[in-house]
């Protein structure tokens, strides 16, 4: 059984505990909403999308060329494939996409045809414009000349109706992210809009009289916000609709009142820097004013220390991130995306792994899980290959902007040798 953050106590938690805890905060996914299908990029389908018909709805032909029956059972097998001269077909009607059929075709007749035309009742293959020669008697006749006949396959070159998806199958299950495919698919089912989960309100703000906006001078023990930049960018990126509440000072009426609007407005409340063991009373005291509040020790790195929660009388989730800016990234991609993952009825919430081979060594220390920043590639036989960014320190920055992945040490281990496997969690970033 999951323990709420609420019955974990202070002792050390193991990432997958945590992130355990962290989900249990919400009942559900947000409620659906219906939009249209152009507007349905990067949401969460909420419902089933059943396909009404056949996908496609028609057989139809997959090249241009000529429409034909098979020769009937009547002929010895393989004998028209095994035939050393040409093969005639007389030209009987044409057909373009859009059009459908007048007429069968009868025994040693064809249509010509074009990608995506409907074959005529009788037809069952398709030979494309390449493999055939054309000829006109003297009666005014079309003939369809294949000289190769031994390389025609009974239907090829056909799409059978209901191959994509038949008439009554599942095409999506509620819960997938619609991406370009999966809107492409929708729109082949006539749907002209789809019913989509809600998305997350996330509010974010950043604490300390040390935090300085980007744009204003710098004081002498200043530090610019780097973090509320990320975390938003992280947020959107993760499907959130962000509320930036700014940078609060450190005093309990401020932070009370952004608490206490977050609550009221928002989905999710995140905060980075100020919510830990041995911060300042008065800002654990306005957080706990406004509902329930857990502090957790979490024996990874970065990001140790993390707080968890609800406030307002909705209960909203709260997760007090780390203040250094690659441990609040980290957290945030630990805990932050899977809960936002299931708050839009995300099937998956689950982080993504690979496999790489370490190109060095890498240190860690057992009893914790170790994200480094590393940049994987792959070799020319398709192995994947992970070396680490340099300096790993909580607060460089810059080390997160030349990864392309974490790497994730498992708690048990000592070091990673060269050439030993390791665990990696791709980073997804939009071009």
């Amino acid at each position: 059984m999951t323990l709420s953050c609420f019955e974990l106590g202070e002792r050390m938690l193991a990432v997958e505990e945590a992130r355990a805890a962290v989900l249990s905060l919400v009942a559900g996914p947000m409620p659906a909403e219906y939009l249209p299908l152009a507007l349905a990029n990067g949401r969460v389908l909420a419902e089933n999308a059943v396909s009404p018909h056949n996908v496609p709805q028609c057989t139809n032909a997959a090249m241009d060329g000529i429409a034909l029956a098979w020769p009937d059972e009547g002929v010895e097998k393989n004998d028209f494939q095994k035939s050393p001269e040409t093969v005639r077909f007389r030209r009987m009607m044409e057909i373009h996409a859009g059009q459908a059929p007048t007429a069968p075709l009868a025994p040693g007749e064809c249509a010509g045809i074009t990608t995506g035309a409907p074959l005529p009742p009788g037809a069952d293959t398709v030979i494309m414009r390449e493999q055939l020669a054309e000829e006109e008697s003297a009666d005014g006749a079309r003939w369809a000349i294949i000289d190769t006949p031994g390389r025609v396959k009974r239907g090829q070159n056909v799409r059978q109706a209901g191959e994509d998806i038949a008439r009554g199958a599942l095409a999506l299950t509620a819960g997938t992210r619609l991406g370009a495919p999966e809107l492409g698919l929708l729109a082949s089912l006539g749907r002209a809009e789809v019913a989509v989960h809600r998305r997350p309100r996330v509010a974010l703000f950043s604490t300390g009289d040390e935090v300085t906006a980007p744009g204003q001078p710098l004081p002498k023990a200043g530090i610019y916000d780097a973090n509320r930049y990320s975390l938003m960018a992280l947020a959107a990126e993760h499907g959130a609709e962000v509320l930036d509440l700014g940078i609060l000072p450190d005093t309990p009426n401020a932070i009370a009142d952004a608490l206490g609007r977050a609550a009221a407005e928002a989905d999710l409340v995140i905060t980075s820097g100020g919510v830990s063991v041995g911060d300042a009373d008065h800002t654990r005291a306005a957080l706990a004013a406004q509902g329930e509040l857990g502090f957790w020790k979490i024996a990874m790195r970065p990001g140790r220390p993390l707080a968890c929660g609800r406030l307002g009388p909705r209960g909203v989730p709260f997760l007090g991130l780390p203040g250094n800016p690659v441990a609040a990234m980290v957290t945030f991609l630990q805990f932050a995306a899977p809960l936002l993952a299931s708050l839009q009825g995300r099937v998956t919430v689950e982080t993504p792994q690979l496999v790489a081979v370490a190109e060095h060594a890498l240190k860690s220390r057992t009893g914790r899980v170790d994200y480094l920043r590393g940049i994987y590639r792959s070799d020319a036989d398709g192995r994947l290959w992970v070396a680490g960014t340099g300096a790993q320190g909580s607060g460089i920055l810059s080390s997160m902007v030349q990864a392309n992945c974490l790497i994730e040490i498992a708690a048990h281990r000592v070091s990673v040798a060269a050439g030993e496997a390791v665990t990696i969690q791709p980073l997804f970033r939009y071009p």
